[in-house]
């Protein structure tokens, strides 16, 4: 018996790979699973004991795409399409401190966390290009609460104006000469500081690694893109991309490349195993056969695709085709909350939105196999979490049983993906360690953090108000503009 060892007695054990269900007891050893067995299993003598017979244990839930920096843009929009959210970008993203960088990436982990999930992808962004601090703050916030995480800065060389046609010269003089000024910076200074943060990152990355994150694909030229291809090949890094994500994006894509942005990003060789599609609403049967031939992902955010009305994703065409499906709740500007039991529950109401034919639905074990392993494998994690098996880290949720979500007990999977919405969720431990127990933060101080964000918003709301009244001007001519060019057929 070492000192990190614990066994987790009587637990209701959920394995979404086999969909199957059963008490049990887990064996720890130093932050790993070393053993799932039956109830009553043998361990080294003196191992110390935790009851968990009241409580489903699942694998910690994987939120395969958010924005960290999103948790300070909650609510700031009602009738938003993704384009009026992009519009609205140089204002609720703007003026932010390294320490604001931090207080926003840390209260959004808090979200998660209390409602069961332990790794994230976090497209994060950094105004007006990513720094080597900055990444390192977005970093020390999860390290701070515990969380796991793959930190990947979103990056553009060309603007929201200047890729949708005739959005620019359809603007009044004096919006024109104000977007112009906004207009961005050439991408190699972009290229240099994801070179430098990736060549001397210094956190463990079994916990906290580091990918890139070429925003959408048009809203970069093709050096840029080639350039992160070559970037990703030399560190072999993640990359992920808004892949058609709206019917404006899918429209402009095969306006400007003549074919669709998943074969674009194929010819550039940005489609490998480490790629993931965000969204992929818009993705056609070559696009999901391409994907699939080279081992890429896509990040399903049903609920942002409905509050954007951008769309339903065809997952089950997806899942056939072979691609990897992970899920996200995408970032509190775009989806209002953190909360994966509801992407999980999303997941699969779309499937029957789409279908009448029940065998076509998403399955509630394939939800969760979507919200644990999936994302787990688009994040290049698979080998460490998604299952609770041997070998894998002790990363689990522990539901309370006596939730009335789960008063009768008939089908755990079905009443953890139908019937709860995170509020069951008691303990949450990584690595093994609780970092949010008996319904309390660990490692952080949730009521400072609080404090902090309120003093952090006054400051920002008060630096930014000229950018709310410019996106405000804009709003009307964005809006009417990519009304019209969403109306063509694609």
């Amino acid at each position: 018996m070492t000192d990190s060892m614990i066994v987790l007695r009587g637990g209701l054990i959920l394995d979404a790979a086999d969909r199957n269900a059963g008490h049990g007891d887990i064996l720890i050893d130093g932050g790993v699973i070393r053993e799932v067995g039956p109830l009553g299993m043998a361990v080294p003598e003196g191992t110390p004991m935790r009851d968990v017979s009241g409580h489903i244990v699942i694998p910690g839930l994987v939120n395969a795409h958010t924005h960290g920096h999103g948790s300070f843009g909650k609510g700031r929009g009602d009738l938003w399409s993704l384009e009026l959210l992009l519009n609205a970008g140089p204002w609720i993203s703007a003026k932010r401190s390294h320490e604001d960088k931090y207080l926003a990436t840390l209260l959004n982990a808090a979200d998660m966390t209390r409602r069961g999930c332990t790794a994230v992808y976090d497209l994060t962004w950094e105004q007006p290009r990513p720094s080597v601090e900055g990444m390192h703050q977005v970093a020390a916030a999860y390290d701070t609460i515990g969380m796991r995480a793959l930190i990947s800065p979103m990056m553009a060389d060309l603007s929201f104006f200047d890729i949708v046609p005739g959005l620019a010269d359809s603007l009044p003089d004096d919006l024109r000469k104000t977007v112009d000024a906004w207009r961005l910076d050439p991408y190699q200074a972009s290229i240099d500081a994801c070179r430098e943060v990736l060549a001397t990152w210094p956190f463990d990355t079994d916990k906290l690694r580091f990918g890139i994150a070429p925003t959408i694909p048009m809203h970069c030229t093709d050096e840029f893109l080639t350039a992160c291809a070559e970037l990703s090949d030399e560190f072999q890094c993640p990359v992920q991309t808004h892949m058609a994500e709206s019917k404006l994006q899918s429209l402009v894509g095969q306006e400007r490349y003549g074919k669709t942005l998943t074969a674009h990003f194929d010819d550039l060789g940005l489609l490998t195993e480490r790629f993931t599609s965000g969204h992929g609403v818009w993705l056609d049967g070559d696009d999901m056969r391409r994907m699939a031939d080279r081992g890429a992902s896509v990040a399903h955010n049903p609920a942002s695709n409905m509050r954007l009305g951008s769309g339903l994703a065809a997952v089950r065409e997806m899942r056939e085709a072979g691609v990897n499906v992970g899920l996200g709740s995408d970032g509190s500007n775009s989806s209002d909350n953190q909360n994966m039991f509801e992407a999980t529950r999303l997941a699969a109401y779309v499937s029957r939105v789409l279908t009448h034919d029940l065998r076509r639905w998403v399955s509630s074990s394939e939800a969760l196999e979507m919200a644990t392993l999936g994302g787990a494998r688009s994040m290049g994690f698979e080998r460490l979490i998604g299952r609770i098996a041997p070998g894998y880290k002790a990363d689990l949720a522990f539901l309370d049983l006596h939730d009335l979500a789960y008063v009768p007990l008939n089908d755990p999977f079905n009443q953890l993906v139908y019937a709860d919405d995170g509020a069951s969720v008691v303990h949450v431990m990584i690595d093994g360690d609780f970092v949010y127990e008996d319904r309390t933060f660990k490692t952080i101080d949730i009521e400072r953090v609080i404090a902090d964000v309120e003093v952090a918003m006054e400051r920002l709301n008060r630096d930014t108000a000229d950018r709310k009244e410019i996106v405000a001007a804009l709003e009307p001519h964005v809006a009417d503009h990519c009304i019209c060019f969403s109306s063509r057929p694609y």
